[in-house]
């Protein structure tokens, strides 16, 4: 039971930002350098216990005084709200938060003040009705499809996605009866005909990670509207600055936050934004969750009480984060929230300087392909004009010229460990740049089939452009791309 508010609207179970976490202000003061003193301002607001002269013993004091919930203050910018749970105004008012009933606060394991900020933030940028963040993107993909899918319902899925993505859905998903069937995401017939009476939503990449193939996500998304379920997208790699899935027919959206909107390297996230434009009301019967009596609140609908653009965060958060506990920390969405102040500074200086790596790249006898959207004769190239307008995402790949044979383990440690700039590290989207080897790393668990299938080879490598300066980068590779 949860708190749930969409960016321009307080129905639902919903997370208000009132309350504060303030103590007495303090100043201090100095004289001729020698002595300190601190002054102690008079409280604007007493605890009503205070006032009654019900606070009077030291250790009362130590844990009650000086603290009044409920408090405003008046922050320039979004502040910590670093507990873990909420004083109620009454009984009443408790029962009715936890029946769904009312806004407010709850528990944080639910979500938090600082958390609602966050979600608000991603839900303008992605141009959605709401969203949920929780611990992690892995987290996000999880909880986003569970919602959606239900019992032993099916996904349709691009071949073409994160490794740890594929882990999911080829056994966790598969241990829980959810089964996901992947397709080649450029081949709209087979889309077509992985659907099934029980296929309950498709899952693809708007630009997939690590080979950078873009989605025709408009094609995909008739597809899935023709088959009356919803098209899921991870905008991770695309970002809300390059690309807003939503406007091009995707019904949610979903991001590691961790990556790109963060931007530091620092705090693990995800979120999930509904874009309010699926009607799970229209077959009732596909929907029971959204639809029948939620077994948990007897009497509630949760899309009779919350309609379209709310009722799927509100069974998220009051479901399956609440069961299952991937809860995002109120200090990581508040470092989250300041790395998405430079969201868009970051991606364009990224973007331009992944152009030039990838030019200087696809001219080094050393490297046998790039694949960067952004250059002509690539596959994808057409797609990214066309859905990229800004430019295209810094995270692409490159393979090394040379046969796929046992000595290619050791020439691309040769050329992996040589650089001096760019880091090894499992990761993307950070202010640093770096690299990774897809088959012995992200997507180690995939077969040979798999890994063909996503266009990764023993020879890929995976850079994600951070925000030094391109000359170095180029420098490092090149210096590093002799030992090969």
């Amino acid at each position: 039971m949860s708190a749930i508010r969409s960016k321009t609207s307080s129905t639902g179970a919903s997370i208000t930002r009132t309350s504060s976490n303030s103590t007495t202000p303090m100043s201090s003061w100095s004289s001729g350098g020698s002595r300190c003193a601190t002054v102690r301002h008079t409280p604007r607001h007493r605890a009503p216990a205070q006032e009654n002269g019900l606070m009077s013993e030291f250790a009362t004091q130590q844990i009650q005084a000086g603290y009044v919930p409920g408090t405003p203050q008046n922050s320039a910018v979004p502040p910590l709200y670093q507990t873990a749970a909420y004083q109620f105004a009454s009984l009443a008012d408790a029962a009715e938060l936890f029946a769904l009933r009312k806004s407010g606060n709850l528990y944080s394991r639910n979500a938090s003040p600082t958390q609602q900020v966050l979600e608000e933030r991603v839900a303008a940028l992605e141009g959605g009705a709401s969203a949920v963040a929780v611990a992690s993107g892995q987290a996000a993909v999880a909880v986003t499809l569970l919602a959606i899918v239900g019992v032993r319902g099916h996904i349709v899925a691009a071949n073409q996605l994160y490794g740890g993505t594929v882990d999911l859905f080829q056994e966790t998903f598969e241990d829980f009866g959810i089964p996901v069937t992947f397709v080649d995401q450029d081949d709209p017939e087979a889309w077509r005909a992985a659907i099934r009476p029980d296929t309950r939503a498709l899952f693809a990449e708007s630009v997939a990670n690590p080979v950078a193939q873009v989605l025709d996500i408009r094609l995909v998304a008739d597809i899935a509207h023709e088959a009356g379920v919803p098209l899921v997208i991870d905008n991770t790699v695309g970002t809300p600055y390059l690309v807003r899935p939503g406007e091009h027919g995707a019904d949610f959206v979903v991001h590691s936050a961790t990556k790109f909107l963060s931007g530091h390297g620092t705090s693990l996230g995800g979120v999930v934004v509904d874009q309010g434009t699926f009607d799970f009301g229209a077959e009732p019967e596909r929907w029971p969750h959204f639809t029948a009596e939620y077994r948990r609140v007897p009497g509630l609908v949760l899309w009779e009480r919350f309609g379209i653009g709310q009722a799927f965060a509100a069974l998220v958060k009051s479901k399956y984060v609440h069961d299952l506990g991937p809860s995002l920390s109120p200090f990581n969405a508040w470092q989250i929230l300041q790395g998405i102040e430079t969201l868009d500074l970051r991606v364009s200086r990224q973007s331009s300087s992944a152009l030039a790596v990838a030019q200087f790249l696809a001219q080094h006898p050393s490297v046998a392909k790039v694949n960067h959207p952004g250059l002509e004769g690539n596959p994808w190239h057409d797609l990214a004009e066309r859905y990229l307008p800004q430019g295209v995402p810094s995270v692409f790949s490159f393979d090394l010229a040379g046969p796929e044979d046992e000595g290619t383990q050791e020439r691309i440690g040769r050329v992996i460990d040589g650089l001096k700039v760019v880091r090894l590290i499992a990761n993307i989207g950070d202010a640093r740049s770096m690299v990774a080897h897809p088959a012995s790393m992200t997507h180690s668990h995939l077969n040979a089939e798999q890994r063909a299938a996503a266009g990764i080879s023993l020879n890929t490598i995976r850079i994600s452009l951070g925000l030094e300066d391109p000359r170095d980068i180029i420098a490092d590779l090149d210096q590093a791309l002799a030992r090969a």
